[in-house]
């Protein structure tokens, strides 16, 4: 490109054809960016002033008269052409092979070519630096010879021709039009036009209008702050930028002392850069093998919602049965559209976020898998009636639904009675150790002891946390001896010993199968406390309205490595960022659906499962018992009522209890063969309906039941 300055005095003859000579000699004062009087430059058909940029283009004035700076500079190109050659292009060949080992992940015969090629490549470039070194060194050697030898015998004269000949050598390679007129030019051109559009390359489809290539992309990450604009050489992306599910990737190597860590805390200033929102944006520490303290993948959606925006029907509400061991739980599709699973065995998981968006539906698939699970045991405290957990009713051994001072002691009482019950499975579990160590390899508990009866899973599910503490807060908890118990004694915060409590079944009952599941709804201080969120090492949180509420759920560290809760938006629920505590890191993803209706067909065929396994325990055995009991009993007096139509008894006489006894063993022989008088007379007092003085159709008054005590039972019940 031919860069013309004019000046109005001498008009366009006397044009000059390069911007290193100005009208005037600048001072050496350090004043502002200010135009060259009269002088323009000449670039694409526009003409714009001439700017000096101050220290830099007065060093440029000076250099022009004392080449002192031409040969600096020509010897710094000369070091850097000479590593330019010695590198070559092996290290971006041997990124690009690593690139292709990468995205070669699960294919071993992809990756083992993968790798000779990297050992390939890693040999040629230890044999071509060796190369050089014996080229430039051979050069070196004899060079430094020679001008040691005529410095040795020569004078003055020799001397100094010799230091005239190596400043010629670096003015040369330093001189305007090499790499000094580019410098130069860099401070008095407009920016010159993107490589892409001076090449004519196209532009990859795949990627927004902000990223274009590598070079945009550092660009973005010098925008954003993450690296310094001179730290750009030293910013290298591994492999290519390349598609991935809905969106793209990249993995950036930061320059010698940036971190991972300190990049990925920059994630809003980065989505900025990149023109998109930060949800679209998941950046992530390289764990691979070939990863280090400073290289970080960065993904991004392609769409602002890359999660949609519909509902995924669970695979849990159509299944018949569930393996809680071994298939785990279900959750849902992350942003790159991979499917998600939870493993909860030997681990307790904090669900947090803010009300309506999603941390029931999470909360629900955990429960649903362990209620297709007959050998899983289910404890439900929930800080609030409501119709959320009613169905689990049916499968729970125990279940506390609300915040009141009796329903609080429950609580206490429950949580005693399941530790007891776990420290006694634990130390069932070191005496089958001792006596048979095959049955229990190194002492824990296994999927076939699970699934014994007394030593199977335990989840407890505790939801409306933020109640529970804040009416636990109001009350005070007893503690001492008897005498203090009657006497007052003194009292703890209800809310301290109940965050005990519940720090404690985690802590002991991991090892005998026991696992938590806490929600919250408004995650601060006083409804995450620190001692319980710290025992659970797997955290989930839906979206919240701070950075500090994200840290309250999911821990200063892994909000640290990238983790954005609170970047989610209006448009994500159901979506949250979960946290396993795994040197993987973080995943954010959107749960599965479970409506209410479906979730208590789910519960009732985990009630059927129980009753078949004999496994349904303590409460849900009662509600069985009390529903069987019920049913008996209306089938009785039905068949009682239908035994009166038999025998034509009159309206207004009635039956002994013997007669009766007779006539339904007669009529219904498979339900009544065995029942006796006093077992009749007992089962319908169970139901209200007791004997009294009746005249029989034998014209008898005796102790009996009349039609119309049966009647009324059986109208009522219906």
């Amino acid at each position: 490109m031919s860069t013309h300055i004019a000046t109005p005095d001498h008009g366009e003859e006397s044009a000059m054809t390069t911007a290193t000579e100005h009208p005037a000699r600048p001072t050496l004062s350090l004043v502002k960016n200010t135009p060259i009087e009269g002088a323009v430059v000449e670039h694409q058909g526009e003409k714009r002033p001439v700017w000096i940029h101050s220290q830099k283009a007065l060093r440029h004035a000076l250099d022009n008269r004392l080449y002192i700076g031409w040969s600096f500079r020509g010897y710094r190109e000369l070091g850097r052409r000479w590593l330019e050659a010695r590198r070559d292009d092996h290290p971006q060949l041997i990124r690009s092979a690593k690139g292709a080992l990468k995205a070669a992940a699960g294919d071993m015969n992809a990756e083992a070519v993968a790798k000779e090629v990297i050992e390939e490549r890693r040999a040629e470039y230890r044999l071509h630096k060796r190369r050089h070194w014996i080229r430039t060194g051979g050069w070196s050697t004899a060079t430094i010879a020679a001008t040691t030898a005529a410095a040795v015998t020569g004078g003055f004269g020799i001397d100094l021709l010799m230091t005239c000949c190596a400043m010629a050598v670096g003015v040369y390679h330093g001189r305007p039009g090499n790499e000094g007129e580019a410098e130069a030019l860099a401070s008095v051109l407009p920016e010159a036009p993107p490589r892409e559009a001076i090449e004519g390359a196209p532009s990859p489809a795949a990627l927004p209008s902000a990223v274009q290539g590598a070079e945009d992309l550092i660009t973005a990450l010098v925008k954003a702050g993450i690296i310094e604009k001179s730290e750009r050489d030293e910013t290298s992306i591994i492999g290519v930028i390349r598609s991935e599910g809905p969106g793209w990737t990249a993995t950036v190597e930061l320059p010698g002392g940036g971190t991972a860590v300190e990049a990925i805390a920059k994630i809003g200033p980065l989505a900025s850069a990149l023109k998109v929102k930060a949800g679209q944006l998941e950046l992530s520490a390289d764990t691979s093998e070939d990863g280090h303290e400073g290289q970080f993948s960065i993904w991004v959606a392609n769409s602002d919602n890359p999660f949609g925006e519909g509902k995924t029907r669970s695979e849990l509400a159509a299944a018949d049965v569930w393996d809680f061991w071994a298939e785990g739980v279900p959750l849902g599709l992350d942003a790159r559209q991979t499917r998600r699973c939870l493993d909860l065995l030997w681990s307790s998981l904090l669900v947090g976020g803010l009300k309506g968006y999603g941390k029931s539906y999470l909360a629900r698939l955990i429960a649903a898998a362990a209620a297709l699970d007959p050998y899983v045991r289910i404890i439900v405290i929930v800080g609030k009636s409501g119709p959320d957990w009613a169905p689990l009713k049916k499968v729970a051994h125990a279940y506390v639904s609300g915040a009141t001072p009796d329903k609080l002691r429950q609580i206490h009482d429950v949580l005693d009675e399941t530790i007891a019950d776990m420290q006694q499975r634990g130390e069932d579990l070191e005496q089958l150790f001792e006596t048979d160590p095959a049955a229990c390899p190194e002492g824990k508990l296994t999927r076939e002891l699970a699934r014994q009866p007394g030593r199977g899973l335990t989840l407890l599910l505790v939801d409306e946390l933020q109640e529970l503490l804040l009416a636990a807060a109001m009350t005070k908890v007893k503690v001492g001896g008897e005498d203090e118990e009657e006497g007052g004694g003194r009292g703890r915060s209800g809310k301290q010993v109940l965050v005990e409590k519940f720090a404690r079944f985690v802590n002991v009952t991991r090892a005998v199968g026991g696992m938590g599941l806490f929600v919250t709804q408004r995650p601060d201080a006083s409804s995450v406390p620190t001692e319980l969120r710290d025992v659970c090492d797997k955290r989930a949180s839906a979206r919240v309205k701070g950075a500090n509420s994200a840290r309250m759920v999911l821990g200063d560290e892994v909000v640290a490595a990238g983790a954005a809760p609170h970047m989610l938006r209006e448009v994500h629920r159901g979506v949250f960022v979960l946290d396993e505590g795994a040197e993987s890191g973080h995943v954010t993803l959107k749960a599965d659906a479970i409506d209410l209706p479906e979730f208590g067909k789910i519960c009732e065929r985990g009630q059927r499962l129980r009753i078949e396994a004999g496994t349904l325990s303590g409460f849900g055995a009662r509600q069985v018992r009390a529903a069987v009991a019920a049913a008996r009993a209306a089938e009785l007096r039905v068949d009682a009522v239908a035994v009166f139509d038999q025998l034509a008894v009159p309206e207004g006489r009635g039956l002994t209890a013997e007669a009766m006894v007779d006539a339904l063993r007669a009529s219904y022989p498979d339900r009544y063969a065995q029942i006796e008088a006093d077992e009749l007379r007992d089962r319908l007092k169970a139901i209200g309906i007791t004997t009294e003085r009746v005249l029989t159709p034998g014209d008898k008054r005796l102790r009996g039941f009349t039609r119309d005590q049966l009647r009324v039972a059986t109208s009522a019940m219906s």
